[in-house]
């Protein structure tokens, strides 16, 4: 009992290190007996990706539910900021990859996989996704479903009496403390993914693809810690970095391991009621920021459709460079609403340089070989930006209306 009270009172970013620590050494050392514990982290992933669409569902209804009449939130900043984030996403690969230009060995692609024909086809998946069967999109965890039923649910139950507003806030409630259970068991879950990475990938595969990775990976860490931080910092003009690194490591982190930016919703509410944000506010832009908040997917796109591009031969002019980090973070705002995510996007950017979409999904086949890193990291930009942006929007209202938070307090 006092070595499980002495564990409860460690943080819990201390206590995924130690899982972390502890699953490397494992999977290293004694992989038979480690590879049992693989199970723990499906468990975790598991549970996260079950409630999070009822958390969705739950917290935007019961927000807009209550929200009064004349209360302002910073649903304007936050977009503006998510898909300003986006496309200097998109740019900064673009820059990356013509100052270190990367040829592909091109492998086989995927024949079952089927990528969208342009980007009318994107928008028809995504307004047909609006409109899905509200069980069908709980149940295949379209969250671009779950929150077009839970915004018109919480218009429509706007004047509805007071006890049916409570009776949903209470159930929101219930499915937070739900939440708050599942990740208590975060660092267990990541010891079972980290000793299942290894053991199933491991690092060999990926040698042969270093300078794209070197570019996937430096380019997402570039905008995390460059391009991110000023934005920040025009919003909220103190050093952006304390705020930054608290949500690299309270949501970056988990984010890198579940590679899910729905799964790792609940821990990013956590996040913004630990930092002290509005509650109406993050409960609806938290779940929007992970369907069009694609930082991550941006990069991808761009990388790796220039990387085809240089191995092609294929000479690119300046406009049409910034024409490619538009179409990379329209593609990425997305990405959501198509199966494979960013990589199948891959061959609607390809189609800017007259590249035939076989040659295309050859590249998509790259891009899966290395998403054992690719993917990991760009979750883990695209999910901790969410809490990162919608802390700026808050913290900036705050400084225009002379309540300024000092940005130290959160780290």
């Amino acid at each position: 009992m006092n070595l499980v009270k002495k564990w409860n009172q460690i943080s819990l970013v201390k206590q995924i290190i130690v899982g972390l620590i502890i699953g490397i050494i494992l999977a290293i050392t004694l992989p038979s007996i480690a590879k049992p514990f693989v199970i723990l982290g499906s468990l975790f992933v598991g549970a996260l990706k079950a409630i999070a669409p009822i958390l969705v569902l739950f917290l935007v209804m019961s927000a807009i539910a209550q929200h009064k009449s004349g209360q302002k939130t910073n649903m304007k900043s936050i977009i503006v900021l998510y898909l300003l984030g986006t496309f200097l996403a998109g740019l900064t690969a673009v820059i990356v990859s013509f100052i270190f230009p990367v040829s592909l060995k091109l492998a086989t692609g995927n024949a079952e996989l089927t990528a969208p024909g342009g980007v009318v086809d994107v928008l028809k998946t995504l307004l047909l996704n609006i409109v899905d069967n509200p069980v069908k999109a709980i149940y295949n965890a379209n969250y671009i479903g779950i929150l077009s039923w839970a915004i018109l649910l919480g218009v429509a139950l706007k004047n509805a009496p007071a006890t049916t507003k409570t009776m949903i806030s209470n159930v929101s409630d219930a499915v937070s403390k739900i939440v708050t259970w599942v990740i208590k068991f975060a660092p267990f879950g990541i010891m079972g993914l980290v000793i299942e990475s290894i053991t199933a990938n491991g690092l060999e595969s990926l040698l042969g693809y270093g300078k794209l990775l070197a570019v996937l990976i430096g380019c997402m860490i570039f905008v995390a810690l460059v391009v991110n931080p000023i934005i920040v910092y025009v919003c909220i003009r103190q050093n952006p970095y304390p705020l930054v690194l608290t949500c690299i490591k309270e949501s970056g982190i988990t984010a890198f391991f579940t590679r899910s930016s729905a799964a790792n919703i609940p821990v990013n509410m956590k996040l913004c009621d630990k930092l002290g944000l509005d509650k109406d506010t993050y409960s609806v832009s938290i779940p929007l920021g992970a369907t069009i908040n694609m930082a991550g997917a941006a990069v991808t796109i761009s990388a790796l459709t220039l990387a085809a591009v240089h191995t092609l031969n294929i000479q690119v002019d300046i406009p049409t460079a910034i024409i490619l980090s538009v179409l990379s973070a329209v593609c990425a705002c997305g990405a959501s609403g198509v199966a494979g995510g960013s990589l199948l996007l891959i061959p609607l950017a390809c189609s800017l340089f007259g590249i035939p979409n076989d040659v295309a999904m050859t590249v998509v086949g790259v891009g899966f070989i290395v998403g054992v890193l690719q993917d990991s990291c760009e979750t883990a930009l695209n999910s901790s930006t969410d809490v990162l942006f919608t802390a700026s929007a808050e913290m900036r209202k705050n400084r225009l209306e002379g309540n300024e938070m000092n940005v130290q307090k959160v780290s």
